[in-house]
């Protein structure tokens, strides 16, 4: 048998920066008489099942800085180093080994429709799960080809027409929810292997929840959904 994770063992952290390339200043925008990062940080900070404690926020800008001490987030100074770099993942990361947990739940700043709920039901699933990793996917029934043309779905039998009713379904990364230890981090990996038959346990969740601004014309989106 194995002891359910402890929920004080979780760190759960928000990262944001405000050199966004394809969305300028993203994070703070105008959004709906409120910004992403403020959106982000009150979803967690109304859980009654999260510890306070236990959610902080890695920002540099003293903007973003600012914004967090308005709300009373527990603030993780990153450096100008981490908050400028885009393939390091120690660096990115750099709270890894520098704040007291075993395990991290990181929640995407930029989905302004991801629930509370649902941060909890990840949450609790994180706890009750003997795997110590979990990530948000999206359930997909469509067909899929690779780059050769070659269809990589399977073709449901019996069927003479695309059906996507009829489909297996297939996951696609939320890149919402992500939980993992915290020292593996040091050897750059995070989560699990992606390469192994079931590496990575899978969290599925819903599509609009898991939509996540990269670009302007999400924002713009997003403000009107």
């Amino acid at each position: 048998y194995f002891f359910m994770k402890d929920i004080k063992d979780i760190l759960f952290i928000v990262q944001a920066r405000l050199n966004s390339q394809r969305v300028p200043n993203k994070m703070l925008r105008p959004f709906k008489e409120s910004n992403l990062f403020r959106i982000a940080m009150t979803k967690v900070l109304l859980s009654d099942y999260i510890p306070k404690d236990n959610f902080y926020v890695s920002v540099y800008e003293q903007e973003l800085i600012d914004e967090a001490e308005k709300l009373g987030a527990n603030i993780f100074k990153r450096s100008h180093e981490s908050a400028n770099n885009d393939n390091d993942l120690q660096k990115i990361y750099e709270w890894h080994d520098k704040l007291p947990f075993k395990y991290v739940i990181k929640i995407n700043g930029c989905s302004p429709f991801l629930k509370t709920d649902t941060i909890n039901d990840f949450t609790k699933q994180f706890i009750e799960q003997e795997e110590e990793n979990l990530f948000g996917v999206i359930e997909q029934k469509d067909y899929f080809w690779n780059k050769e043309g070659l269809m990589i779905t399977p073709w449901p039998e019996d069927q003479t027409i695309m059906n996507t009713k009829a489909v297996e379904p297939t996951y696609k990364a939320a890149h919402v929810l992500y939980a993992s230890r915290m020292d593996i981090i040091k050897d750059y990996r995070f989560m699990g292997d992606f390469q192994k038959e079931g590496g990575i346990k899978l969290f599925p969740m819903n599509e609009v929840e898991a939509f996540d601004i990269d670009y302007d014309w999400q924002f713009k989106l997003a403000e009107n959904m």
